[in-house]
C-alpha cells in the first residue's frame, strides 16, 4: 500500500510537537517524530516569546521527520492564536515577538479605549476584544514608539513568521488574522478606520493567504543547513483552535454540535455560516473568528488548564522534584467533592502567579468558603469549576446561537484527563464525544491534503479523521448531584 507523508508542527502555548501523518488514501495514522517545551522569557522588564529557540525546534524537527519518512510531500505549521513580529526593511526579524500575558499592553488600552470602544471595536470587527491580542500590542509600540514599530517593514504573526524564515515568502494567513482585532470579519478586509483611528500603519500587512494554498517551498540555504531536499510549505489553518475545529470527526449535519478545545485556554464555541455581532454576545464574552472555508467560529475563551498547568510548577518547587498529571489526577479523583467553588475567568487566575495554588486559597477565602489544601483538594476544585464552567458558557451559546445543542466535542490535549471529560458531560448533562488528542495535527493535516489535490473539501476530510481517530464517548451521570452543585456555584458567580 503506497502511503504519501506530510509532515506537521503544531506549536502550543506551553508546548510543542512535530508529527508525520502517513495517509493511504482513505486513513492516516499520526507519529511524533520531535518534541519541545516552549517556555517564555522575561528580560528587562518584557515578556518574551523565544522565537529563535522555538525556530531551532523547528528545524530539529524537520531533521529528525526527514530522516525518518524520507518522501514528505508537504509541511504546515500552526500556532497558538496571538502575537507578531515585525520584519525590518532589510529582512530582519526586528525584535522578539512580546508574550501575550506581558502587562505593557494592557496598561496602555485605556488610551486605546478613549478613541475607539471595546463596543465599537467588536462591532467592527466580530473579534474577541481583549489586550491579549494583536491591536492593543501594536498599539502599544507606537505609543512606546519603539524601535521594531519605527523599523517595522511588514507584520507577520507568529505561524507567518515560521514561514517566513523557512521559505522568505510573506503572508499572513486568514484565520489567524481574524483574530488580530484588525480584520472586519463581515466584509472580510482590514478594517481601514481603526488604522486611521489610532495612526497605525496598514501598509505593512502583507497579501493575505487561505488555509490549503501553498506559501512557498523550503529555500535552498535552509535546505542546505538541514541537509534536506526541498518540500512545499503549505497554509493549514495555522490558529490551532480552528484547526483543531477542523479535525473534529463528524460526519453529516443531522446533529447540532458545538465544540470545546481544551488546552492552555478552553475555547467552546459552534460553527456558523457568518458572525453573530450584537451586544449580547459581547456582554457575555464571546466573539467570532475565522475558520477553515471561510465559516466563522463563535466561541468563548475559559482560563482553561493554564491554572492546573501553574499549580503544577509550584508544587513541583515545593517538593523538588516532578508530579506527573495521572498523580494530580489520582488525588483529586479521591477528595471530597463540591467543598469550593471560583470563577475559572477571574483575572487573579488568568495572570502568571508565582504562587497560584495560593490565590486559589486566598480567593476562597475572601468568598467566605472552605479553603482548599493540598494537592487532591485544590486541583479537584479546579476541574469542578472548570466543567460548571462548560455547562454556564455552554447554556449562554444556545442562547445566542438560537441552537440546542446536542452533542458536545471535546478535543485537544485536556482530554486525555478521562476524569475532567466525564464531569464535562456530568455538569452539562449531554453525551460528550472526546478525541481524537492530536485533533489540531488531524485540521492541519487536511489542509495539506487540500493543498495536495487529495480531497476536495473540509466535508471530505472530517470524513478521513472519523475513519482514522479513536473517540470516547461519555454520557452525563448523578445529574442531581451536579445540579445542587451548580446552584452553588452560580452564587459565587
Amino acid at each position: 500500500m503506497a502511503y504519501k507523508n506530510y509532515l506537521i508542527f503544531d506549536f502550543g502555548a506551553s508546548n510543542g510537537r512535530a508529527a508525520v501523518a502517513r495517509f493511504d488514501g482513505q486513513k492516516f495514522d499520526l507519529e511524533t517524530t520531535h518534541r519541545f517545551d516552549n517556555r517564555p522569557v522575561y528580560a528587562a522588564g518584557t515578556l518574551y516569546w523565544d522565537i529563535l529557540r522555538l525556530y531551532s525546534e523547528l528545524k530539529i524537527g524537520i531533521q529528525s521527520s526527514v530522516k525518518k519518512y524520507k518522501n514528505i510531500t508537504s509541511m504546515g505549521i500552526d500556532t497558538w492564536g496571538a502575537d507578531f513580529g515585525l520584519i525590518d526593511k532589510n529582512g530582519k526579524l526586528a525584535s522578539n515577538p512580546v508574550h501575550y500575558r506581558d502587562e505593557k499592553r494592557s496598561i496602555d488600552s485605556a488610551s486605546l479605549y478613549k478613541i475607539i470602544s471595546r463596543e465599537e471595536l467588536f462591532k467592527l470587527t466580530g473579534a474577541m476584544v481583549s489586550p491579549i491580542f494583536d491591536l492593543f500590542h501594536l498599539y502599544s509600540l507606537k505609543l512606546q514608539k519603539a524601535t521594531e514599530f519605527v523599523n517595522g517593514n511588514i507584520f507577520l504573526t507568529i505561524p507567518d513568521i515560521f514561514n517566513y524564515l523557512l521559505t522568505g515568502k510573506t503572508y499572513n494567513e486568514y484565520t489567524r488574522l481574524t483574530t488580530t482585532i484588525m480584520f472586519n470579519q463581515k466584509e472580510k478586509k482590514l478594517e481601514d478606520s481603526i488604522f486611521e483611528r489610532l495612526g497605525l500603519p496598514k501598509g505593512i500587512f502583507p497579501e493575505i493567504i487561505m488555509p490549503g494554498e501553498k506559501i512557498g517551498n523550503i529555500s535552498s540555504n535552509v535546505c542546505a543547513e538541514l541537509e534536506i531536499e526541498t518540500m512545499p510549505v503549505i497554509a493549514p489553518v495555522t490558529h490551532d483552535t480552528p484547526s483543531a475545529v477542523a479535525g473534529i470527526p463528524v460526519s453529516g449535519k443531522e446533529k447540532n454540535w458545538a465544540f470545546i478545545s481544551m488546552g492552555t485556554w478552553c475555547i467552546l464555541g459552534l460553527e456558523t455560516e457568518t458572525p453573530i455581532i450584537n451586544n449580547e454576545s459581547l456582554e457575555a464574552g464571546f466573539s467570532n473568528e475565522g475558520g477553515a472555508e471561510g465559516l466563522n467560529l463563535f466561541v468563548k475563551n475559559i482560563t482553561g488548564l493554564w491554572i492546573i498547568q501553574q499549580c503544577r510548577e509550584r508544587w513541583i518547587k515545593d517538593k523538588g522534584s516532578d508530579i506527573s498529571w495521572d498523580d494530580i489526577v489520582k488525588a483529586s479523583f479521591s477528595a471530597a467533592a463540591f467543598k469550593s467553588f471560583i470563577d475559572v475567568d477571574d483575572p487573579v487566575f488568568s495572570k502568571p502567579q508565582v504562587d497560584m495554588p495560593g490565590a486559589l486559597q486566598n480567593y476562597c477565602r475572601d468568598k467566605g468558603q472552605k479553603i482548599p489544601e493540598g494537592i487532591g483538594e485544590i486541583s479537584r476544585c479546579i476541574y469542578e469549576n472548570l466543567a460548571m464552567r462548560f455547562r454556564h458558557d455552554l447554556d449562554k451559546l444556545e442562547k445566542l446561537s438560537g441552537k440546542k445543542v446536542e452533542l458536545l466535542h471535546l478535543v485537544g490535549g485536556g482530554i486525555q484527563n478521562r476524569m475532567l471529560c466525564q464531569w464535562t458531560s456530568d455538569a452539562a448533562g449531554i453525551v460528550v464525544a472526546a478525541g481524537p488528542v492530536e485533533t489540531t495535527s488531524v485540521g492541519n493535516l487536511i489542509m495539506q491534503l487540500k493543498g495536495a489535490g487529495e480531497i476536495k473539501s473540509l466535508e471530505e476530510g472530517r470524513k478521513i479523521s472519523l475513519f482514522s481517530s479513536k473517540v470516547m464517548i461519555y454520557e452525563p451521570k448523578d445529574k442531581n448531584r451536579w445540579d445542587e452543585a451548580y446552584s452553588r456555584y452560580l452564587k459565587i458567580l
